[in-house]
């Protein structure tokens, strides 16, 4: 976490200014784009990572569809992860969060700018309804994040929870391409006791179209997913071995 308030600390003039500005363009949030708000929601992110030393390097941006939705499902790490993701990925894209987590200062605006979405996690009927709203705009191709680990663990060491199904039903909803996401080390941004600049990275894998995925149950759309990211990870270590904190 030391980061976490060491950014914080550095950034606090600049976090000021964007929180105004965001609530500004989030009251007439009709008169800007969405291409817009997503490049004002990624101005954010560059300028506070180039003034904390964070840099993220990403892989398998031809992956991604060229057309459509698409949900991308990646590992859960820490308060970094949309970070790393918004800021390697070209076109406006969107997120689910928990509803608990969402009110923090500068995560609502953000939230709020590329109009993501609030999950409460004990409310079925909410997250249905959540879902369907987010199937329908996946259909008119817009982008979404969900992690489908649920929450994640301080100091996590790039370990992959387990999966939960659940997250699947989305995609199997819209109807539209899973894209694994696999991030290494963007815990060590601002969810470990490391102090000072960090490289993250994004892996984004080979999606996997509605027809190859259909008639499968979500437990197992769930594994697949998951065990393509672990062995990316397990990949990604093994040839940066010695370079690891």
């Amino acid at each position: 976490m030391r980061n976490y308030y060491r950014t914080i600390i550095i950034n606090i003039f600049r976090i000021i200014f964007y929180v105004l500005k965001a609530r500004i363009w989030i009251r007439h949030i009709d008169r800007h784009s969405e291409e817009e708000r997503y490049a004002l929601a990624n101005e954010m992110v560059t300028k506070m990572n180039k003034s904390s030393g964070y840099k993220t390097i990403a892989y398998g941006q031809e992956n991604l569809p060229r057309e459509g939705g698409y949900m991308l499902y990646p590992n859960h790490q820490g308060k970094y992860d949309v970070l790393g993701i918004f800021n390697t990925h070209e076109k406006p894209l969107t997120f689910v969060m928990d509803e608990k987590r969402s009110h923090i200062i500068l995560v609502n605006e953000f939230l709020e700018l590329v109009q993501g979405k609030r999950l409460e996690m004990d409310n079925p009927r909410q997250t249905i309804r959540v879902f369907q709203e987010i199937a329908q705009e996946l259909k008119d191709g817009r982008k979404y994040i969900l992690f489908p680990e649920g929450g994640y663990k301080e100091n996590n060491r790039n370990i992959v929870e387990q999966f939960k199904p659940g997250s699947f039903k989305l995609a199997q909803m819209s109807r539209t391409p899973i894209v694994p996401v696999a991030l290494v080390d963007s815990y060590k941004v601002y969810n470990s006791d490391v102090c000072g600049p960090v490289t993250t990275y994004v892996y984004y894998m080979e999606p996997i179209p509605y027809e190859e995925y259909k008639d499968m149950k979500t437990q197992e759309i769930a594994q697949i997913v998951e065990s393509r990211i672990k062995a990316k990870i397990a990949e990604h270590l093994e040839s940066h071995r010695g370079e690891q904190n």
